[in-house]
């Protein structure tokens, strides 16, 4: 069996706290995740589906907070944060008593039950690509992809 190249930072703690910036695509072109029109996403029933389980990475994980994201016709872009729990992390609540997930993980679940889910609603032949990209961010790093996810609609070229 072929030895697949990791993606991930050699040595890196992806259960560290900080912010990630993840690129997650589609592994089949025939089920797009919305239209792009003038610049604005319209969610399918697919692309509502990737939400909604976006949304509850963040409901199941609560050392896990959701930031800015959007959802492309063929991929995915999201900024997540990883917490430790302590009062600088700007929490209004404790955490709850939970292993903490690597960022693979957490990916992998938000990856896992979206398919499901889709697979359900019909697009039995529905999947993403066995991977998916990643960069932890630097502080002055942040305000930069954020920008980026908000105008990626704008710069779509829906020719491709």
């Amino acid at each position: 069996m072929k030895n697949r190249k990791s993606l991930r930072l050699k040595g890196y703690d992806y259960s560290k706290p900080g912010y990630y910036f993840v690129t997650i695509r589609s592994g089949n072109k025939n089920y797009p995740f919305c239209n792009i029109v003038d610049g604005e996403v319209i969610l399918n029933e697919i692309g509502m589906i990737i939400e909604k389980q976006w949304k509850w990475l963040f409901d199941k994980y609560d050392h896990v907070l959701i930031d800015e994201y959007v959802i492309m016709p063929d991929h995915f872009h999201a900024i997540l944060r990883i917490v430790s729990g302590n009062a600088g992390d700007g929490l209004d609540r404790p955490l709850r008593c939970q292993k903490r997930r690597p960022l693979s993980q957490l990916i992998g679940a938000f990856k896992t039950t979206s398919s499901k889910r889709i697979h359900l609603a019909g697009y039995k032949d529905f999947k993403w690509y066995r991977s998916f990209n990643d960069r932890i961010l630097r502080e002055h790093e942040l305000n930069i992809k954020r920008e980026y996810i908000g105008l990626n609609p704008k710069r779509y070229n829906n020719d491709k």
